[in-house]
Formats: structure tokens, C-alpha cells, sequence
């Protein structure tokens, strides 16, 4: 499961003396439920990284369950926006240097990015996040990820999986 290759997010964990585990999968499969298959876990503890566009300001990077949608009015509220609109792969991958699949708020912390995370990650000790590349995903303290990507908590996913 853990990798012999290094990326910034670990560096930066291990740097900042958060503990995390990390877990290949292979990058092919596109979706969190997928994931959470391969990793043996529940859909709800495998988040994803979405790019979202306010009418002002940075790009926010919107960290939520693999098993719910993105609200984009609560993401606006959260944001202190009026509107939001989420990122066109183009644009995310373009904004982020990083590809669709492999977005990570760890990978991107200097980059002047808002993060916001919904607030059912804190049902969790722990989640599983995007370590900077398809493929690859960290278990972090729900805690450490809030501390160090100075992410704001907020409902900002849909109560129930859409359809």
C-alpha cells in the first residue's frame, strides 16, 4: 500500500510532524466510490478536491465526500460569495498544475487557493485525500488537514448522494 516515492504533500506532512498513511490504487479508476472499494472503506471517508470559480476573488478548492455532491450555494455562503460555479476540467487542471483525479489542498498550499471542507469530515479521525497524483491517496487527521491547509469547516455537500 505505501509507496516507495515520495510527494510534496508528504513532505510537507512530515514536515509539519502530522501522521499519515499512504494508499496506491491504480489511477485509472476515477471516482471516489472506487476508491473506496479498492481501499476497503466507506464512499463518505474518501474525499475529493473540486475546483470552484467565485465572482471575486481565488479559486476555491472544495474538499467533500466521495458519496455526496458539491452544494454550490453553500459553497458560496461558506466562501462569503454571491455566486460560484465549478471549474471546467481545463480550468481546474490549469489553475492547479495538477491533473483531474489528483487535486490535493496539501499539494496546493502556497498557491492562494481558499480551502473549505465539509463539515461531515469531522465524523471521521481520519480521511482519505488526494496526495498530489492520480493513483494515490493519503489517510490524514481530519485535525491536521483543517490546520494545515487552513481550511474553513462548512456543510457545503448534499445531505443525500444524488442519482
Amino acid at each position: 500500500m505505501t509507496e516507495k516515492r515520495k510527494t510534496n504533500s508528504m513532505r510537507l506532512l512530515e514536515a509539519r510532524k502530522i501522521p499519515y498513511t499512504a494508499h496506491s490504487f491504480s489511477p485509472d479508476i476515477h471516482s471516489a466510490d472506487g476508491v473506496a472499494e479498492v481501499l476497503g472503506v466507506s464512499a463518505a471517508e474518501v474525499f475529493k478536491t473540486l475546483v470552484a470559480l467565485p465572482q471575486r476573488g481565488r479559486p476555491l478548492l472544495a474538499i467533500v465526500p466521495g458519496d455526496r455532491e458539491l452544494d454550490l450555494k453553500a459553497l458560496a455562503k461558506a466562501a462569503d460569495d454571491k455566486k460560484v460555479h465549478m471549474a471546467t476540467q481545463k480550468e481546474a487542471e490549469a489553475l492547479t498544475g495538477l491533473q483531474v483525479g489528483g487535486i490535493s489542498a496539501l499539494a496546493l498550499l502556497d498557491k492562494g487557493f481558499r480551502v473549505i471542507l465539509d463539515a461531515s469530515a469531522r465524523q471521521f479521525a481520519a480521511i482519505y485525500v488526494s496526495a498530489g497524483e492520480r493513483g494515490l491517496n493519503l489517510r490524514v487527521p481530519v485535525e491536521g488537514l483543517v490546520r494545515i491547509t487552513r481550511a474553513r469547516v462548512a456543510a457545503i455537500a448534499t445531505e443525500e448522494p444524488t442519482a
